[in-house]
């Protein structure tokens, strides 16, 4: 594909990967989280619109992997001086595999370190065709439990775990288990225990946990489309703090939001 579909930009970023970083939103997701923040990238690979402030904008715009490495460039001198370099987040960065895959050979022929973020929700063979091209994977997992996966956001945890092992096998990429902790749904003594095995039984050290919030909610109103979380609370630290204490005792150093 020579052209992807981008709908966001966000530059000097310092929580998706390290150092200082420019994040890319790829539009398009299959999944159905109802916690999701980015509603707007959701389903088709496509423009959409929304109504903001009385205005209707379009979401999404076509570029291709050239034009998308000059706007990338002109941060290039803060990678260089950080240790920083470009994520691709979403959406889910899958459902454009191809032109995703073309961009980070680019940015990897310049020599700038390259992240993605993903739910590892297709078929292996697309995380394959990235791989080479790919320095830190930052991987979600959330419901672990089948059928309860399979409901509520429309992923198959197997398909997550084989994409997560294969990960495991590139020897050049430093894969970042990262958890949302979404109140009713992940943040379940099962889910947590779950998950810690999921951990430990790989010998990872460290997970990156990922409090829920409510920034996202007033895209949904933009969309017309409603919120399911709108009366969910946030964790309170203390809970926070008790989730991060039973990764801690299996062993497993849990940041905060990625950070300690």
């Amino acid at each position: 594909m020579d052209r992807g579909l981008v709908f966001n930009i966000q530059r000097y970023s310092v929580h998706d990967g390290g150092g200082i970083r420019t994040l890319i939103f790829l539009k398009g997701c299959p999944l159905r989280c109802p916690w999701c923040s980015n509603p707007e990238s959701r389903k088709k690979v496509e423009p959409t619109t929304w109504k903001k402030n009385g205005k209707t904008e379009q979401i999404g715009e076509w570029c291709s992997s050239n034009e998308l490495l000059d706007e990338v460039l002109k941060d290039e001198i803060f990678y260089r001086t950080s240790g920083g370099g470009v994520t691709l987040s979403g959406g889910e960065v899958l459902m454009q595999t191809e032109f995703a895959s073309e961009f980070l050979k680019e940015l990897k022929g310049l020599g700038i370190h390259t992240a993605i973020e993903t739910t590892g929700c297709f078929p292996v063979e697309r995380i394959e065709k990235l791989a080479p091209y790919v320095d830190q994977v930052l991987f979600d997992l959330k419901i672990m439990g089948h059928s309860e996966a399979k409901r509520v956001i429309g992923v198959d945890p197997e398909m997550v775990t084989k994409n997560f092992d294969y990960l495991l096998t590139q020897k050049q990429i430093q894969v970042v288990p990262r958890i949302p902790l979404i109140p009713e749904y992940t943040t379940n003594e099962t889910n947590i225990q779950r998950l810690i095995h999921f951990l430990t039984v790989r010998r990872l050290e460290e997970v990156h946990l990922l409090p829920f919030h409510q920034y996202g909610s007033s895209k949904y109103d933009y969309l017309g489309w409603e919120y399911p979380m709108k009366k969910v609370q946030t964790l309170k630290q203390a809970e926070i703090d008790e989730i991060k204490e039973l990764f801690e005792r299996a062993g497993i150093l849990a940041n905060i939001d990625g950070l300690e």
